[in-house]
């Protein structure tokens, strides 16, 4: 019965996702709010909305293993899993804001949550966790990043109207305002419904399986909640748009670094007892990889070797989650 409640929390996670971002883009649109800051807040944070909602029922149910290895093993997924197959697919350029900005700002946020995280390093402290002051920083810092990206995108109006436009575009466009509003709170509803049955379930596996909750939520649970970035990084390799799959997992790890964990310990403080510092150093070794491949074989280009040696790492790690 846990597996099938699995699948049916992460389908209403999904389903519910997809609508919320569909409704919620309509509904803007309609309030004559520019494409452009509705793709940057209204879908960014719509496709990340099954890693929150998780993160937000594991820090009220006191399970901030969960909560954090979701982060941790979405963001490793992301890099690992998600960009090994798209170059494995078809290999894709790197661009010059990427390069200098987003890449490198992911590693200082991945170095920060590390930092954050392991308070028992520190004398007289016994437990690492994070705290709401913590999770204040972190959102004070995300949306420090936004306004940073909107005067970066700023600079080049032409180009962000276009990619805003590709962006925020919505299957429920052109229905009436009540239906929108309506879709909007019952997904809303379904998410949250969705998110504690999922939570619940792998809670329960791996109680049953003799594994730590850690575990379950870095693998499971993480891949679980990115299937959305990895359906469309598929999607956008065998559109030959692979470049698209670059900028949707470079935002999904810095939401999930800022937004859902700043999010979750405001909400609750969360306390970590299974993710270990060897997690957190595989998620920062993922960032910085992504970093090196900038000048590795072809330069600033992700090639189809490089896919490879992601995936080979993940295949990997998870082989030494099991055996832990």
């Amino acid at each position: 019965m846990d597996y099938l409640l699995l699948v049916v929390g992460l389908g209403l996670l999904l389903l519910a996702a997809n609508y919320l971002v569909d409704s919620s883009v309509a509904i803007a649109q309609r309030a004559k709010i520019s494409n452009f800051i509705i793709g940057l807040t209204i879908v960014g944070i719509g496709t990340s909305a099954p890693e929150l909602f998780v993160s937000i029922s594991s820090a009220l149910s006191n399970s901030g293993d969960i909560a954090m290895g979701n982060v941790v093993g979405s963001n490793i997924a992301n890099v690992f899993l998600i960009l090994g197959v798209t170059a494995t697919i078809l290999p894709f350029p790197i661009e010059r804001l990427q390069r200098l900005r987003d890449i490198p700002f992911l590693i200082a946020m991945t170095i920060l949550v590390m930092a954050l995280a392991n308070d028992a390093v520190i004398p007289g402290l016994n437990q690492n966790s994070l705290n709401r002051i913590d999770g204040i920083f972190l959102l004070i810092l995300f949306v420090g990043y936004m306004c940073w990206v909107i005067v970066q995108k700023g600079k080049d109006p032409k180009k962000a109207m276009m990619e805003a436009d590709e962006e925020a575009k919505s299957s429920l466009a052109g229905k009436s305002p009540w239906l929108l509003w309506v879709i909007a709170v019952v997904s809303l509803v379904a998410l949250i419904f969705g998110g504690n049955l999922f939570l619940d379930s792998a809670k329960n596996l791996a109680r049953d399986w003799g594994m730590s909750e850690a575990v379950i939520a870095i693998t499971i649970v993480a891949v679980g909640t990115s299937l959305p970035e990895l359906v469309t990084a598929i999607v956008a390799a065998s559109k030959k748009n692979p470049q698209l799959a670059l900028g949707n997992v470079i935002g999904s790890n810095l939401f999930n670094l800022m937004f859902i964990l700043g999010t979750a310990s405001t909400v609750k403080p969360l306390v970590f007892v299974d993710i270990n510092i060897w997690d957190y150093a595989v998620m920062f070794v993922s960032a910085v990889m992504l970093y090196l491949v900038i000048y590795t074989f072809k330069k600033n280009k992700l090639d189809r070797a490089e896919g490879i040696i992601f995936l080979s790492a993940y295949i990997g790690y998870t082989v030494y989650l099991l055996l832990r």
